[in-house]
């Protein structure tokens, strides 16, 4: 069964070509270790909510853009391995570093997390 990591982050609404560029750059690491698919979403119809939103779980600036992006893998075992890979990463390969290649957005506002699938529907 598939396994998904999910990411909310605030982004500065002037960094969208750098965010863009970055995740061109990055995303095809996790394909290269077992992903499956990644998506990159920028905000377009989020509205505020009365108790919770997208805006207050990162603790979003006026000047700044919620993405919502995710990573789909074949399976746990697959994403724990290619996870483990991409942390092995960090501090050889110059995409995944961030003193070389620096997140265009605060990665201590993120929040993310791994999920398993339970239920499935598809056209």
């Amino acid at each position: 069964m598939t396994y998904v990591d999910g990411f909310v982050i605030a982004v500065p609404k002037a960094n969208k070509d750098k965010f863009i560029a970055h995740a061109e750059m990055a995303d095809p690491i996790f394909l290269e270790h077992g992903a499956i698919r990644v998506l990159e979403c920028w905000q377009d119809d989020v509205p505020p909510g009365k108790q919770t939103d997208f805006f207050r779980a990162v603790d979003c600036k006026e000047d700044e853009a919620v993405a919502f992006s995710w990573i789909e893998w074949p399976d746990k075992d697959t994403r724990d391995k290619g996870m483990a890979a991409i942390s092995d990463l960090m501090a050889t390969d110059p995409r995944m570093n961030s003193e070389d290649n620096p997140p265009p957005f605060d990665g201590m506002r993120m929040i993310y997390g791994g999920f398993q699938p339970i239920v499935t529907i598809e056209a």
